[in-house]
């Protein structure tokens, strides 16, 4: 299993961060390797991610289902691949410190079937990157538009 952890600290309230955070809108296109994605409700939606390793190109499609959501400072989520065999979870946290936020971002994701052995290894090198760049994105975005 591949996990990344990131946390940054944001200087706005927690509302403003949740206000950002809870619109899948404002920051899909942050999410590194973003193709494209559906919404096909609003636990669920259909991701499309496109990229390459050592000259590998992959494009991979995704299903994530929100499975908690506790407003203002808790998103949990579950991950099932639909173009390769993987599963995962992660959560978006979001703490009040003296009138900032404390903003962490957690993904973990586990590969499976026959691919696994060969998609492991890439998945261990992107899971943590993937969780530093999104969380600093979203960072930098909540800081402009607030």
């Amino acid at each position: 299993m591949a996990t990344g952890t990131h946390t940054v600290e944001i200087p706005v309230d927690v509302h403003t961060v949740w206000d950002y955070v809870s619109d899948l809108e404002k920051w899909a296109t942050s999410v590194p390797a973003y193709k494209e994605h559906e919404i096909i409700n609003d636990k669920q939606s259909i991701w499309t991610f496109e990229g390459s390793v050592k000259s590998i190109k992959k494009t991979i499609q995704a299903q994530v289902d929100i499975t908690e959501w506790n407003e203002p400072s808790n998103i949990k989520f579950e991950i099932k691949g639909l173009s390769d065999k993987f599963t995962g979870s992660g959560h978006f946290t979001a703490d009040d410190v003296n009138g900032k936020t404390t903003m962490t971002c957690t993904v973990n994701v586990q590969a499976g079937g026959l691919s696994g052995a060969v998609l492991s290894p890439i998945i261990k090198w992107a899971v943590p990157k993937v969780a530093s760049r999104l969380t600093e994105s979203i960072a930098r975005k909540i800081v402009v538009f607030s």
